[in-house]
């Protein structure tokens, strides 16, 4: 069986094509988050008040990532609103008005994005959420944008009908998004290694 030769000059090349790779690869995952980490986008508890917004400040949204809001479309929805109506609790001409229980929004620009339920009093109860996505230059955003609302698939509802998946899906869940970091990096690792031993 012939081995691969590689002169050694060039190694030092390959395990910096392969750590470039790797770092290709982490950039180029999209996650899913379930808002809040919990089963039901509703009204937070007195012991948990402020949960969406702690939720929130503890995580890093980019281009790409979607946002799921679980909930019972009989009960609740969800408004993506301007940041004077989301202070201010009022749920009149929302920019995006989602009520099918399983309403996932796909970030698809930087800027600031602010939710609310669109059930009455929930608001003010603190069933709101605001996140930043940045655009890495530091530059500011206006609310007169259009919103980075785009069609995406739906997935598994715990409230009610299933809609129909979109064959061309490229989001991954926050799960998902380990199992293929791990993976991509065993795999250049043994790639590493095979390479190495081949050339000794």
């Amino acid at each position: 069986m012939a081995t691969l030769r590689i002169p050694r000059k060039y190694q030092s090349l390959i395990v910096l094509f392969q750590f470039f790779l790797l770092i290709q690869i982490q950039l180029v995952l999209c996650y899913q988050y379930k808002v809040g980490d919990l089963n039901a986008w509703n009204i937070p508890s007195s012991a948990n008040k402020d949960v969406y917004l702690k939720w929130s400040k503890n995580h890093i949204f980019k281009l790409g990532d979607s946002i799921l809001f679980l909930y019972p479309p009989s009960e609740d929805s969800v408004i993506q609103v301007t940041k004077q109506n989301y202070n201010s609790c009022n749920l009149k001409n929302p920019i995006l008005y989602m009520n099918n229980g399983n309403s996932l929004f796909n970030i698809t620009r930087p800027g600031e994005f602010y939710f609310t339920s669109g059930a009455e009093g929930h608001c003010e109860k603190l069933q709101k959420l605001h996140i930043s996505i940045g655009g890495g230059n530091g530059t500011s955003y206006d609310e007169a944008d259009s919103p980075a609302f785009a069609p995406s698939p739906s997935y598994t509802n715990v409230f009610g009908s299933i809609p129909v998946q979109s064959s061309n899906s490229t989001s991954a869940s926050s799960s998902g998004k380990v199992e293929i970091s791990v993976f991509a990096a065993v795999g250049l690792l043994f790639l590493t290694l095979f390479i190495g031993s081949t050339i000794l």
